[in-house]
């Protein structure tokens, strides 16, 4: 599988859940926190190019995925 990124917040659930999919299957991903980036939602939509209103926001390779429900379909499909 291509390179998953996550944009999210540590205190966000679905955020986790997204990132330990990852893990558990060995997805090779990268982990954007963006509290500690001191991201907007709105910085993360300047970089996927839509409004952002939830996290996570994820992208598989250059591939807009979506939230934690979407890219949980997304990996059923694989």
């Amino acid at each position: 599988m291509e390179h998953v990124t996550i944009y999210g917040r540590t205190s966000c659930g679905f955020c986790v859940r997204a990132k330990q999919l990852c893990e558990s299957r060995g997805i090779p991903f990268t982990w954007v926190d963006m509290v500690a980036e001191r991201l907007s939602k709105e910085d993360i939509a300047d970089r996927i190019g839509r409004p952002v209103h939830t996290v996570p926001q994820i992208l598989v390779g250059q591939r807009y995925i979506g939230g934690s429900d979407e890219f949980i379909r997304y990996l059923r499909e694989q």
